[in-house]
C-alpha cells in the first residue's frame, strides 16, 4: 500500500471509530399536544430539527416511555419518507402538516425494515410514538397538534 492512501484510510477509520463510540448529543424537549375525538392527548417530546439528529431518530433505541416520542421538524412543507433501519421498536408515524393539522399515520413500522414510508402530502413535520399508541389514544388525521412549530399553535 503506498503511503498517499495510507494516510487517506488513517482518519477515515478514527472519524468511524469517534462516532460509533460517541453517544448522540441531547436533543431539545418539548411537551406538545393533540386534539383527539377523545380528548386532549400530550407527549414530551425530543425535537430533532437538523439533519444529524433527524437521520439517527430513534435508532438502537430499546425502550421509549409510553408517553415520550420524537418530533422531526423539516422547517417548511415537503413529501417525506421513513425507513425504520436500526430502530428495534415498533413505532407510529403520524405525519403533521404546517398548520398542525395530522395528515396520516402510519401505524406500528415494522422494526428494522429499510422499506420506505412516504408521508400522503406535504408535511412539516413527523411525530414518532410507541407502536399502537395513535390507535390506542385516536389519534387520526384531522386531529389538531398544538406544538411551538406549528403556525396556529397556541
Amino acid at each position: 500500500m503506498r503511503p498517499a492512501v495510507l494516510g487517506m484510510i488513517a482518519p477515515i477509520l478514527l472519524c468511524g471509530c469517534a462516532s460509533l463510540a460517541a453517544p448522540p448529543a441531547a436533543l431539545p424537549m418539548e411537551t406538545i399536544r393533540i386534539d383527539t375525538a377523545t380528548g386532549e392527548q400530550a407527549f414530551r417530546v425530543e425535537v430533532a430539527a437538523d439533519a444529524h439528529s433527524q437521520e439517527r431518530g430513534l435508532m438502537y433505541r430499546r425502550d421509549l416511555p409510553p408517553d415520550a416520542g420524537m418530533l422531526f421538524d423539516f422547517h417548511q412543507a415537503a413529501r417525506v419518507s421513513f425507513w425504520m433501519k436500526n430502530t428495534p421498536l415498533p413505532l407510529d408515524m403520524v405525519f403533521i402538516k404546517s398548520d398542525g393539522t395530522v395528515s396520516s399515520v402510519e401505524p406500528n413500522a415494522v422494526p428494522y425494515s429499510t422499506a420506505s414510508i412516504w408521508s400522503a402530502e406535504p408535511v412539516r413535520a413527523v411525530l414518532e410514538i410507541n407502536g399502537g399508541r395513535a390507535h390506542d389514544l385516536g389519534i387520526r388525521p384531522g386531529d389538531k397538534v398544538r406544538a411551538g412549530i406549528f403556525h396556529d399553535a397556541d
